[in-house]
Formats: structure tokens, sequence, C-alpha cells
């Protein structure tokens, strides 16, 4: 049996105010004619669909147009509620839905949802566990203190029949994930590791189809992943390679996975350097103009309208900062209250330039001074 993985789709996302919803649109259109492709017999979501509580009506149209392009391809559907999703709007019209084969979990209510196909080797197992906190768990379980406790005490009431293959659907911050900076800086994970989930509990799953981290990644074994986000979100994601991952479950024993690389629309990169070199057409002229671009100058002068010298090439110019010896940082002892007294004030100017900008005035700016100071 083949199961296409996806998770984080984020749909209805703004990056630094510009809508992904024309990337968003692409890249599932990509999958689905991967789909045509693989032919798989089933596609996991694991969470985070919606950007936001409250989704965009663009964004609740795309995803309608992606299922209904699924549900014409008889591809089953199993998708859970992330952290991002308001669980209650995900689960309307789940029970609808479920006679057209697209299985909706987004809330806990006391009970792992488990559906199950079955194919020439015995039946697969698909269980949907929505994020959950510990206080939505502690409703249903007792002795709940922490996000691992919820996560086992749920598995654990499921009982899990371990002769049969089973496949978990879940949305959670697994231990042994890579969460650097650069690989899930758009999305916020708890300060001390307090929503951290051991992924020993998963050890009755052959297979555990994770979301919420942005990087692909697999947690203590190959059958333990973050599909990761199929666009970057962000350009902590700059290095990352986003793919689809396709798993084949034959016996319990015979479980591989390959991962389709996903080409979007409009990249997401960063350029570094004096503006000329950002700007000569030697270093852009082979790459995409239209991606989305995160520029850090290094000159040390003044450059008049930076912005506006960068989106005449790069119309998609998300950012720009800049990286020169105005902007390091200043380790140079304060002025103190005598020095104020004892010192004429072009001193204390030349000591209050310097300290601001890194370097000292030049000779026009110190007669300019000069002249303002006699004035």
């Amino acid at each position: 049996m083949k199961f296409m993985h996806l998770s984080d789709l984020h749909i209805g996302k703004r990056v630094n105010e510009f809508s992904m919803i024309e990337d968003q649109t692409y890249i599932l259109q990509k999958i689905l004619e991967l789909a045509d492709e693989e032919k798989p017999d089933a596609l996991l979501i694991a969470g985070d669909v919606y950007d936001k509580n409250l989704p965009t009506v663009e964004g609740v149209n795309l995803l309608d147009d992606f299922l209904s392009g699924l549900h014409k391809r008889n591809i089953p559907v199993f998708m859970i509620s992330g952290n991002h999703d308001s669980a209650d709007r995900l689960n309307f019209a789940s029970r609808i839905l479920r006679n057209n084969e697209v299985y909706i979990a987004g809330t806990y209510q006391g009970e792992i949802a488990h559906f199950t196909l079955k194919d020439g080797h015995g039946p697969v197992n698909i269980y949907l566990l929505p994020f959950v906190k510990p206080a939505i768990a502690s409703v249903y379980h007792e002795g709940i203190e922490s996000y691992h406790d919820a996560v086992k005490a749920i598995l654990g009431a499921a009982k899990i029949n371990k002769a049969e293959r089973n496949i978990l659907v879940a949305h959670q911050f697994v231990t042994a994930g890579d969460t650097s900076p650069e690989c899930c800086d758009s999305e916020n994970i708890s300060v001390g590791g307090l929503d951290n989930v051991d992924a020993s509990v998963f050890d009755d799953f052959d297979y555990v189809a994770l979301g919420h981290l942005h990087g692909p990644q697999r947690i203590g074994r190959d059958t333990v992943r973050y599909a990761g986000s199929p666009l970057k979100y962000s350009f902590s994601e700059t290095n990352q390679k986003k793919s689809l991952t396709m798993v084949t479950i034959n016996s319990k024993e015979e479980i591989k996975q390959e991962y389709i690389p996903l080409l979007p629309l409009r990249d997401m990169r960063q350029l570094k350097g004096p503006i000329d070199e950002v700007l000569n057409p030697k270093n852009y002229r082979n790459g995409n103009t239209m991606d989305y671009i995160h520029a850090t100058l290094t000159d040390e002068e003044e450059i008049y309208d930076a912005i506006g010298r960068i989106r005449s090439i790069y119309p998609n110019v998300m950012r720009i900062d800049f990286d020169n010896s105005k902007t390091k940082p200043n380790d140079t002892a304060k002025l103190v209250a005598e020095d104020v007294i004892r010192k004429d004030p072009l001193s204390l100017f030349e000591e209050f330039y310097k300290n601001q900008n890194n370097v000292p005035m030049s000779e026009e700016q110190n007669d300019i001074m000069k002249r303002l100071l006699f004035e």
C-alpha cells in the first residue's frame, strides 16, 4: 500500500506581507500531478492545513479545489488539525465528507479516530491524532501534566494491535527533531521544551506521519518522520530541500520511503554583498529574478533608494538589511558626566558620531559641524 505524506500546508499564509496563495496554488497542483504519476492509495496530511484560526476565503477555496482534485482521482485523504488550525472549523462537515473518503480529525474527543484500509497483506490501520494539549487530554485521562503524558495516555488507550500494520498521523513537537532556527523559525517552539513528546510513545506504529517542523527529517528511526512544509515560509528555511514523502508499506518488515523534490513557483533566497554586485547581470542572469529575496548590503556609503534599485531587478524583494562598520556593535566606552563638563561640544559630537557609526567623521563633516556650532 502506497501513501503520500504531506504536512504544514499553511494555506493562506502571508510572509513579510506577501500573500503565498499563488505559490500554494502552484505547488498543490504539482502535488496532484505527482499523484497522477505515483498513484498512491491514500494521502496523509499531518496538520497546519491553514495558517490561521480564521482562514481566508481564498484559502478555503484553495483547499476545496485540492480536496476535489484528490476525490476526482479516487485518492482517500486522512487529515488532522495542527496548532495553527481552528480544530472546530476544520472539523466542519467531516461526517459528510467521510462518505467521499475525506477523513478529518479536527478535535480530540476522548478517543483517537481510527480507519482501516485493506490490501493483499491484510488490514492497514490509520490513526488520526490532531494537535493536542495537556488541558484537552486531561478531560478524558488522568495524570496528565505534559504534552508527552497527553500523547502517551491517548495512544495507550487506543489498544493498538501490533500484529497488524499501523500508521499514525500526528502533529506534535517530537524529541530528537532538528529544532534549530535553520529548521523551524517559522514555527513557535516552547522555551525549555515544555511541549516535547518523546518518540518512544510511537513504538507500536509501523509508520508515523508527523507535522509541525518545517524541515523534512526522521526522528530516531526512519519510519517516524516529519514531511516538512511543501514551501519555504521563512528565510531561515532557504537551505532546506522541500520534498514530498512517498511511503510504501508491504509487510510490517518491508517499508520503503522515497522523497520527491518539490520545486516552487518562486524560491526564497538570501543575497549578500555590495549593491553593485547584487545588481550585476552576471549574478542574476541564470537565476529566477521573481524569487523572494532577502538582501543584505555591505556598502559603507549611504545608498539612495536601495529598495527601489533592488526591486527593479527583484520585484519580490521582501527584506533589506545592512551589514557594514556602521551597523556592527560598538564596544567603546560610553561618555561619562565629567567628560561632558571637560570637553568642548565639537569633541563630544565627534565621539558621539564615532560611537554611533564605528567610523570617525570625515574632514568635510567636521567642517560642517564647526560652522553649525559657530553659528
